[in-house]
């Protein structure tokens, strides 16, 4: 198994970088505001700097400014999200700690595959789920191009020795689900208010949470009937893994 970061495993993005994001502009003592309309529009564009550079490029910054500008807003911006990290204010998303525990269970290999920053992402996974349950843990630090390119899957399946024909990925946007069917996986899209209207074609299930027992998640797809009770587990896990691609 493979999961994303951003929108999978934890919420992270309306009201940990979105929040980040706008701090770091009033620390700047710019005019930029990103409210939850503007920040969903912005995150189609995969990587921090990227999103910044499109925004401001967007606002009439020029080129030599936004170089100067953009590594210094994101690198504060990722304290501030670090420092919020480590507060407990980006929480898991409910169902996760089950999912791993069962994974842990059955000796599957897990890893991760995010663009996100390593500064972040470690302290954030280890704080809730544990950094030793991951076998390798693959970040925007350690990879060229940002999703939907496959390199972050490529490497990470590199990492584990994993065979691409037996593992599934977790994601929750259309540009990681292109990344890792890119990269020869199956994937499971789990989507979170930001992702609910994509249309994760590509996913063999989309469902909108991980579900627990007794509270099963809302399945959005699932043409083959691969969803067991509504929940992503193992069950539903070897019924994606085994299906033809």
């Amino acid at each position: 198994m493979i999961f994303d970061v951003d929108g999978t495993l934890v919420d992270s993005e309306r009201d940990g970088h979105r929040v980040a994001f706008n701090s770091a502009f009033a620390e700047f003592g710019l005019p930029f505001r990103w409210d939850e309309e503007t920040y969903g529009r912005l995150l189609a564009v995969t990587g921090g700097q990227r999103r910044l550079h499109g925004y401001l490029a967007e606002q009439g910054v020029d080129g030599a400014e936004r170089e100067r500008l953009v590594p210094r807003l994101h690198a504060r911006k990722t304290e501030l999200f670090i420092s919020m990290a480590a507060g407990g204010e980006v929480p898991a998303r409910k169902g996760t700690v089950r999912l791993l525990d069962e994974l842990a269970g059955a000796g599957v290999t897990v890893a991760v595959a995010t663009t996100g920053s390593r500064a972040w992402v470690e302290p954030l996974l280890d704080r809730h789920f544990g950094r030793a349950r991951f076998a390798t843990v693959v970040t925007g630090d350690d990879v060229s191009d940002r999703k939907p390119h496959p390199e972050a899957y490529v490497v990470a399946l590199r990492v584990t020795g994993a065979d691409a024909q037996t593992t599934v990925a977790v994601e929750d946007s259309d540009n990681g689900v292109r990344s890792a069917r890119a990269a020869g996986l199956r994937v499971a899209a789990v989507t979170n208010d930001y992702t609910a209207t994509q249309e994760l074609r590509d996913a063999a299930v989309v469902l909108d949470g991980f579900g627990a027992p007794g509270r099963p998640a809302g399945v959005r797809r699932d043409p083959e009937g691969l969803v067991e009770h509504g929940l992503l587990d193992m069950a539903t896990l070897e019924n994606i893994v085994t299906r033809p691609l």
